[in-house]
């Protein structure tokens, strides 16, 4: 009998976290005490009493100055306010997972929304999280949430937000999303199912279809568990739920050739080897007759078979495998990999375990021709297949372009991408992808023709709205990103900051006044912006790049009064006069009875947008932060003092005349 353990079985990330956050309170020498049983497992309570930690069924229970562990499926506001007002110390275990939903739930209140939850009305998870909102609706599956929507046809109109159990099946929760979108005109969507939950409740499933039987451990009280056994079930008929090892008898694993063990999140690892052990002592038990020895030495193989054996000889041409039959089993080393590079030892050791396909049977000689690589191949179809049907992401590397895409190697599979599908814009060459190692998800296999479609451009978008649903869940006004300038327009820029693209206006790029944003950014340019303003409904964010630490209007009061000469740069030209920047962020008017020392039509008759010229601070109004400016009075300045220097001129030469005369006159008379 094979024994097959999932691997996801077992402590989740939560469960592990709460359980951990338990033992240190009570390795402290703290007076702990729970508040209820923090996980769904009476084994693993009552390992933590035995450190010395209480169990109390009601707040009265606990005395002041206690720690009290809260619960990992979380609790509603009133037991933290109620434990406050006690004065205890709280040891809060909620599972993040679950604190993430009751911060989702508490905003969308906030905003006016009504609350959704999918999930069991009477487990502890929802009902702590119908805690942290007003008049929540739960509903358990799809068909209950489509009976209320078609008794109150009026709620319709109400916008919700829907949000479901950690540990709903997806299948569960895809139905009500799809009847919630066709029943609600203002719905928001978070699916938030675990991870670990999907992850666990997909390999329970697989292994499921592929044994004889199937055992889940895990608490009667567990809700996760008791989905596993639900869904195992369904794949196979023998599937037993066991909380412990002395509930399994031997008859169990009589006729059983393949057996799985999974285990619910709450389920601790020693329990599982628990049980482990137990099956594999009852089947060491188990003695084969003589007659199922000769049966076994005689099976027959078959071309097309999947075999497992033990490598027991290496030559340089081929491998040799024990089968467990009455046949010698090799492998020629060209059917070992398609890889030349790979070295024969790399593969295959001498007592190694190897699965390989039957190429070919010679009862007469009694060999079997054996193929490690096709196998492989059937294996990576096989993975192909399951990751279209599950919509799961591959990796691959791309190893070619042709006109009408690329083609991306998967375990030996090719795939290909169509050109629309690479994300790669039509006027951009897709020789960028080669030899790039990408994501895409399978959208269409057919294994007869040896075809298989993907799309990388879908994993991509998937990342930008899970990263946008990160921005929109923790965005809030003043905040900082480190964004990315996507595109232009002639009233500002667009700044991705991670999924979401929000506007920079022309205004808020730089205190200098410019005409166009590429006079400060350009497409590609990372850049350090801030949120002035969001509205989630509209998916709208307003952004800002200036420093409003710095004011150009201290700066400028702290340079320049009235009367001081300034260098300034003409920005704007109206009907009336000339705006011109003083320092960036301040600019002055220069009237056009102040732009020349005599009477123009128009500004432009002088000016030109981008001069710089020379100008006196006539004015500056504090309270209004305005300023003006005048160049005809450095004209006028420089016009008095050039009729000055004439006038000194004329009296001296008047004064040098009358020397002279007097002097002449002088002469004569003597």
């Amino acid at each position: 009998m094979k024994l097959t353990v999932a691997k996801t079985a077992g402590f989740c990330y939560g469960v592990k976290r709460a359980v951990e956050m338990a033992q240190d309170c009570a390795g402290q020498g703290n007076r702990c005490v729970m508040l209820g049983s923090i996980i769904h497992n009476q084994a693993v309570i009552d390992q933590l009493q035995s450190l010395g930690i209480g169990l109390a069924e009601t707040i009265e229970e606990i005395e002041p100055g206690m720690w009290v562990i809260l619960r990992s499926h979380g609790e509603g506001p009133e037991i933290y306010e109620a434990l406050e007002r006690q004065g205890a110390h709280i040891v809060d275990t909620t599972c993040p997972h679950v604190a993430r939903i009751h911060t989702l739930v508490r905003q969308a209140q906030e905003e006016g929304r009504r609350v959704i939850i999918v999930g069991a009305p009477d487990h502890h998870e929802v009902q702590a999280i119908a805690g942290w909102c007003r008049q929540p609706l739960i509903f358990e599956d799809g068909q209950a949430l489509q009976r209320y929507f078609l008794e109150y046809p009026e709620a319709r109109e109400i916008p919700f937000i829907m949000v479901s159990q950690t540990t709903c099946t997806q299948a569960v929760w895809n139905f009500c999303v799809e009847n919630a979108k066709k029943l609600c005109t203002n719905l928001k969507i978070f699916d938030t199912i675990c991870n670990a939950t999907c992850a666990r409740q997909s390999e329970a499933q697989h292994l499921a279809a592929q044994s004889d039987a199937v055992v889940v451990i895990g608490g009667r009280n567990s809700a996760n568990t008791k989905r596993l056994f639900e869904l195992c079930g369904e794949l196979c008929p023998d599937t037993v739920w066991v909380e412990r090892a002395e509930e399994l008898t031997p008859a169990y694993f009589r006729g059983r050739a393949c057996v799985a063990i999974t285990a619910g999140a709450s389920t601790p690892a020693w329990i599982i080897k628990e049980v482990y052990d137990k099956m594999s002592e009852e089947m060491m038990e188990i003695e084969e007759s003589f007659a199922e020895l000769l049966e076994k030495s005689i099976k027959t193989l078959h071309t097309g078979e999947k075999v497992t054996g033990v490598v027991t000889g290496i030559t340089p041409t081929e491998i040799y495998v024990d089968l467990g039959t009455k046949h010698a089993g090799y492998i020629p080393v060209d059917e070992l990999t398609d890889d030349p590079t790979v070295k024969v030892e790399d593969m295959a050791k001498v007592g190694q375990e190897i699965e390989v396909f039957v190429v070919r049977v010679n009862d007469a000689e009694g060999v079997v021709s054996l193929s490690k690589k096709r196998l492989d191949s059937v294996k990576s179809w096989d993975d192909i297949e399951a990751a279209c049907e599950d919509h799961t992401v591959v990796e691959g590397v791309v190893t070619e372009e042709n006109k009408g895409g690329v083609v991306i190697n998967i375990k030996g599979v090719r795939v290909f991408v169509p050109a629309s599908q690479t994300g790669i814009p039509r006027d951009q060459p897709m020789t960028e992808l080669l030899k790039q190692k990408v994501k895409l998800r399978i959208t269409e296999v057919n294994r007869a023709r040896r075809r298989v479609v993907g799309s990388i451009r879908a994993v991509a978008a998937a990342e930008r709205a899970e990263k946008a649903a990160e921005v929109w869940n923790n965005i809030e006004e003043g905040k900082h990103y480190h964004g990315v300038v996507k595109s232009l327009t002639s009233y500002g820029a667009f700044v991705d900051i991670g999924g979401v693209d929000g506007m920079v206006h022309i205004s808020e790029l730089s205190w200098s006044r410019i005409k166009h944003p590429s006079e400060v950014v350009n497409p590609g340019d990372e850049v350090d912006v801030y949120v002035i303003s969001f509205d989630p409904e509209k998916k709208k964010i307003s952004l800002g790049m200036k420093d409003h630490s710095q004011d150009p209007w201290a700066n400028f009061t702290e340079t320049y009064k009235v009367d001081d000469v300034a260098e300034v740069r003409i920005v704007k030209l109206m009907t009336f006069g000339a705006f011109a920047e003083v320092v960036p962020g301040v600019d002055g008017l220069i009237h056009i009875s102040q732009i020349a020392d005599h009477r123009i039509d128009k500004p432009g008759d002088v000016l030109a947008e981008g001069d710089k010229v020379q100008v006196k601070i006539t004015e500056i109004d504090y309270d209004r932060k305005k300023v003006s400016l005048s160049i005809r009075a450095l004209l006028d300045e420089a016009q008095r003092t050039s009729e000055e220097g004439e006038e000194d001129m004329v009296v001296a030469s008047a004064d040098g005349e009358t020397t002279e005369i007097a002097e002449e006159l002088s002469g004569d008379e003597e």
